[in-house]
C-alpha cells in the first residue's frame, strides 16, 4: 500500500465551503494569496495549455462591481431579488478571485478539457484557501455569464468568460454540515 497522507485525506473528507455572507475582512494579503493560487495553478491541465487565469479582485474594486451589477440587472429587466443578489457578492466582498477560462486553439486538447482544467482550478483554489485556514466560497450568477459585465467589469475577451468567483476572507462561523451524496445510489462498478 502507498503511503497515506491521512491530515489530506481527513481535510477533504471534512471540508465545507463557507457561505459568501459569513466572510469579513481581513481578507489574505498578496504574499498570504500567492501559495493559494500557486496551489490552484497545479490542477490538471492535459497540454499544458494554461486554458484559465486569475483577476484577483480586492476591496476596493468590489464597489464599482456592485455598482455595474446593478445597471446591467436593470439593463437586462432581472427581478429585483436577481438584481440584489448579483449586486451582494460585491457589496459584501472582501476579496475575490475570478478564475477566467481561456479557451486555446489545440489540436489535441478539446475545448471541453479545457473547460474541465478550468473548474479544477476552481476548486483547487477553494480547497487551497479553505486548507489555509480562510473562508471561502465558490459563486457565479447571472453577473458571471452576462458578456456586458465580464467585459466592463473584468476586462475579458470573446474567448474569455468567468468560471467563478472565489470569495476568500474571514469566516465570523461555520454553518453545519449538508447532507452528502449516497454513495451507493452514484456508484456503479465495473469488474468484468
Amino acid at each position: 500500500m502507498p503511503p497515506r497522507n491521512d491530515a489530506a485525506l481527513d481535510f477533504l473528507l471534512n471540508r465545507r465551503s463557507r457561505p459568501a455572507k459569513t466572510l469579513t475582512a481581513p481578507g489574505p494579503s498578496r504574499a498570504e494569496l500567492l501559495p493559494i493560487l500557486t496551489a490552484a495553478a497545479r490542477s490538471p491541465d492535459h497540454g499544458k495549455l494554461e486554458p484559465w487565469r486569475f483577476i484577483v479582485l480586492e476591496q476596493g474594486a468590489m464597489p464599482r462591481l456592485a455598482e455595474l451589477a446593478e445597471r446591467r440587472g436593470r439593463d437586462l429587466a432581472k427581478s429585483d431579488e436577481d438584481v440584489v443578489k448579483g449586486r451582494a457578492q460585491f457589496d459584501q466582498g472582501v476579496l475575490a478571485v475570478a478564475v477566467i477560462e481561456v479557451q486555446k486553439d489545440s489540436p489535441k486538447i478539446p475545448a471541453l478539457e479545457q473547460t474541465y482544467s478550468t473548474g479544477a482550478v476552481c476548486l483547487a483554489l477553494l480547497n487551497a484557501a479553505l486548507a489555509s485556514g480562510w473562508g471561502a466560497n465558490w459563486l457565479t450568477g447571472w453577473v458571471a455569464h452576462d458578456p456586458v459585465f465580464c467585459t466592463e467589469g473584468l476586462g475579458l475577451v470573446e474567448h474569455e468568460r468567468v468560471a467563478g468567483f472565489i470569495h476568500i476572507a474571514t469566516e465570523t462561523s461555520a454553518p453545519p454540515d449538508r447532507p452528502r451524496p449516497d454513495l451507493d445510489a452514484i456508484t456503479r462498478w465495473v469488474s468484468e
